[in-house]
């Protein structure tokens, strides 16, 4: 099969990723660094998304001859594992905590939030399996510093965290599909009469008497901070 692929694949080394040298081992000095290609790749999925990332677009991107690309990404997984932990690199890891566990795993999500709408593609990317680089790690490390008032074990904050990020991603998402919407009125509006004639049949009481209940607040931020209330506010410490 293809390099560009990972079906098949072993799967990515993490010591040899992220504990082993960032240059090729043989050969001349390299022309690149995995830092320059890494972020070439980033720059590709955040303005044409992921399926646009290819090792030869990539390659393109820095001038480079595609196979020279492999020594530093042998395989579009391992690109994709450095490109997640490239922009975690914008994760504020330093800002204080207030001592409410609540308050700053709100407040942590509405910087994940921001950080996924700045990369629309990394919602997709975090269904696949990663193993965490050390920019995620340090960013995992303050989250698990704000939950150590919650007096949580270990494994519960680590499963906090982990239900937090993938209902960050979901949400970004939606509001991603949602926001592409509006640019097709008539899909929208096709939406809207679909629904009212489903509410109007008879047959789905609950969903007409929802339907006709006043509406929230659609506006993108109110309705994460509802949402993630919701969540946050209902987490068992045990």
């Amino acid at each position: 099969m293809s390099r560009e692929g990972s079906a098949g694949a072993p799967g990515v080394d993490p010591e040899q990723l992220w504990l082993g040298s960032d240059q090729p081992r043989r050969g001349r000095k390299p022309a690149y660094s995995r830092e320059v290609i890494t972020a070439a790749a980033v720059a590709l999925a955040d303005a044409e998304g992921l399926e646009a990332v290819t090792m030869r677009k990539v390659a393109a991107q820095v001038g480079a001859g595609v196979m020279s690309l492999y020594s530093y990404a042998p395989d579009k997984e391992t690109l994709l594992h450095l490109m997640v932990d490239h922009v975690c690199a914008e994760l504020p890891t330093a800002h204080p905590l207030t001592g409410d566990w609540r308050a700053d795993l709100k407040a942590i999500a509405h910087l994940q939030r921001a950080h996924m709408l700045r990369h629309p593609w990394l919602p997709a990317a975090l269904t696949t399996r990663l193993v965490p680089g050390p920019h995620t790690l340090a960013f995992l490390e303050r989250v698990l510093a704000a939950l150590r008032p919650a007096g949580m074990d270990g494994a519960a904050k680590l499963e906090v965290f982990a239900q937090l990020t993938a209902f960050v991603a979901g949400h970004v998402a939606h509001e991603v599909a949602q926001a592409a919407m509006t640019q097709s009125p008539d899909r929208a509006a096709a939406e809207a009469r679909y629904l009212a004639v489903v509410a109007a049949d008879g047959h789905h009481p609950e969903l007409a008497e929802a339907l006709s209940a006043p509406g929230r607040p659609l506006a993108p931020e109110a309705t994460f901070s509802r949402f993630l209330n919701r969540l946050i506010d209902g987490l068992d410490t045990d």
